[in-house]
């Protein structure tokens, strides 16, 4: 399964410097409004250190880390709804994302204008979150007007919908019927959001800004993160060696864009099972629940076609065993058919026959 984030925030809150570190591109970054027309789009490697662990045993050609891939767009103002800063073009490049990172801006800087003037996380994120509100409106408002003439049941859930709008709620807690439509129309209001305080290399552990924007995400049962995009810009210079040390002088056990992939798999539900061998160590993440011929498809359609079982071994007995070879002959490999649901931390190896 792919794993799309797409950041917004207000023009100015460090979204592009933070994109450019999150994904080593080379995003445009400037101090005015609407620097970003165009959406920047980058892939990051997601380190799974078990990873490394399974390369370390068993040696292979190629290492294939899972990855998420970045939508930055350009920073929202107030009445982007409307067309101001052509709000609507940007936000129509993050409605086919999994989960929104909304970057609040918590750092103070004279030589970085604030488009509003201030450092205000909650005036900020409500800016945010009603543009994102009302541009949906206009898409429910758009398809019900065509609804009430071909689709009378359609039309009231629509109207639902749009009721919750209406009153600025985001779009949570939903009937089936409301969310098959939603996802048809790709309704942000209804993503999972995750927030991220940027804040200045002393404040890495939290200021007045931050505890503002983490209420905040409590009240809405959001994950909350705090980043520096300075310092995630210097990290994706460094070798991992001086990577590890210069996060341990900073008391820290993971860089941001480690400890934003878990969140994203975690609110997604998601886990990875593993492939290991002589070619290749590989990541695969699938949603929680999935079972052994689905998993299957994400390596390729035919291995679910012809699924015949999975040989499955626990990452805890592969590494325990040293490898495929001992785990066999030590009785860990398991023989498991097309229903079995695939486990976190699963080496599985796909017998098939097309």
């Amino acid at each position: 399964m792919s794993l799309e984030c797409g950041i917004i925030g207000l023009p100015n809150v460090g979204k592009s410097t933070t994109f450019n570190a999150l994904s080593k591109a080379n995003a445009k970054s400037s101090n005015f409004p609407f620097c970003t027309i165009e959406p920047n789009v980058g892939i990051a490697l997601v380190k799974d250190k078990r990873i490394d662990i399974l390369a370390n045993i068993v040696k292979p050609a190629n290492i294939v880390y899972p990855t998420v891939k970045f939508v930055d767009i350009a920073g929202l103002v107030k009445g982007a709804s409307k067309g101001e800063g052509l709000g609507n073009q940007f936000l129509s490049h993050i409605r086919d994302v999994n989960v929104i990172v909304h970057l609040v801006r918590c750092f103070e800087n004279e030589d970085i204008i604030h488009v509003e003037g201030s450092i205000d996380p909650k005036r900020d994120i409500d800016i945010i979150n009603t543009e994102i509100i009302l541009s949906d409106l206009q898409i429910v408002e758009n398809k019900l007007s065509k609804a009430k003439k071909a689709n009378k049941q359609e039309a009231v859930i629509l109207e639902e919908i749009k009721s919750k709008l209406e009153k600025g709620e985001k779009l949570y807690d939903l009937t089936k019927d409301q969310e098959s439509l939603i996802k048809e129309l790709k309704l942000i209001s209804a993503k999972k959001m995750i927030y991220v305080s940027n804040v200045d290399e002393k404040s890495i552990n939290g200021n007045k800004y931050t505890k503002i924007v983490a209420q905040i995400a409590s009240q809405e049962k959001a994950p909350f993160m705090i980043i520096s995009s300075k310092i995630e810009e210097d990290l994706v210079q460094m070798e991992d060696a001086e990577k590890k040390e210069y996060l341990e002088m900073l008391g820290l056990n993971e860089s941001g864009l480690e400890k934003l992939s878990k969140l994203a798999y975690e609110l997604l539900d998601l886990i990875s099972f593993f492939t290991a061998g002589p070619k290749e160590v590989r990541g695969w993440p699938i949603e929680k629940g999935t079972v052994a011929k689905k998993a299957a498809k994400e390596i390729h359609s035919d291995i679910e076609r012809g699924f015949i079982r999975a040989e499955v071994i626990s990452f805890d007995d592969y590494v325990k065993s040293g490898g495929e070879k001992r785990a066999k002959e030590m009785g860990l490999v398991r023989l498991e058919g097309k229903d079995y649901m695939i486990q976190d931390g699963d080496i599985v190896y796909f017998r098939f026959n097309v």
